[in-house]
């Protein structure tokens, strides 16, 4: 982002400062919300930093190396900016953070401290305190692909390469009834076959758990409705109206990959790597020992 750093570090020089903090943070759903420790409003890039927004941050620690750069970030949960039925959504969980030292009375003259993502998030009554990963955090995530009989790709994604938005892999449609926000119920969808949605995806598109996604359990198909459980609640309240998208289920197999979905080409599974058994097998005297299939 745009500012001027050489200039907030002449600012800093002169010992009479007028020096603030800003921060932005970028929900995974695109929202964007700023706020500052300053008693006024702020703006640049076209952001609104919040006084009183309910959030501070502490000292940041940074070096040259590899290690992770840390903060925490501390706050009430403010009804117009961060509330708790978010956070218990989940809906800041991995949100990008940026901070700057700001001059208020020239926000251009300004700098980046810290850019990373939102970690752990703690409640504690009417406050909440957010650990504060930095860019680095990444490199501890495994890297490389894993020989294994299973594709390891998801569904829809760039290494899969299916497009979801085919007819027959996804449908959007309202619900019927729901219960424990995770079992919820549709009208008779013509054209799926029982089961067809297990292990895939449920995308709520609107209500109070919108934006939230779940991974479907079970696919039970009845006379008048076709019901789905989730794994795990979508700490959102679900209600009868609500319109989610739901979309195909994949084992992982490479016979489901080439059957219902079309789409063995791109099979990221091993299919031939031999099992457990082979590991444990031990030359014998009787038989055919010619190398043969398998």
């Amino acid at each position: 982002m745009s500012g001027d750093p050489n200039a907030l570090i002449e600012h800093l020089k002169t010992g009479l400062t007028t020096v603030c903090r800003a921060w932005a943070l970028t929900r995974k759903d695109g929202t964007v919300l700023g706020f500052t420790d300053h008693d006024r409003d702020l703006t640049f890039d076209g952001i609104v930093f919040r006084a009183g927004g309910g959030m501070t941050a502490r000292a940041v620690e940074s070096g040259n190396g590899l290690a992770v750069d840390n903060s925490e970030a501390q706050g009430v949960l403010n009804h117009s900016s961060i509330r708790a039925d978010d956070i218990h959504a989940g809906r800041f969980d991995g949100a990008k953070i940026q901070i700057w030292e700001v001059n208020w009375a020239d926000v251009a003259s300004r700098r980046m401290i810290f850019r990373g993502t939102i970690g752990e998030i703690t409640e504690t009554g009417r406050a909440f305190e957010a650990e504060l990963r930095g860019l680095a955090d990444a490199l501890n995530q495994p890297q490389g692909r894993v020989f294994q009989k299973n594709c390891d790709a998801i569904l829809g994604d760039k290494a899969c390469k299916l497009d979801l938005n085919l007819p027959g892999y996804s449908v959007e449609i309202g619900l019927l009834g729901t219960r424990e926000d995770r079992v919820f119920s549709v009208p008779p969808l013509e054209g799926f076959d029982h089961g067809w949605f297990e292990r895939g995806r449920a995308v709520v598109l609107d209500g109070q758990a919108a934006g939230l996604t779940g991974v479907i359990k079970f696919d039970s198909w009845y006379e008048e409705r076709r019901e789905f459980e989730l794994w795990q609640s979508l700490r959102a309240p679900l209600a009868a109206g609500d319109r989610v998208r739901l979309e195909a289920g994949c084992d992982k197999r490479a016979e489901t990959c080439r059957l219902k979905f079309h789409n063995f080409m791109n099979f990221r599974g091993f299919p031939n790597l031999p099992g457990e058994d082979w590991l444990m097998s031990y030359p014998a005297q009787g038989g055919i020992h010619d190398g043969g299939r398998r």
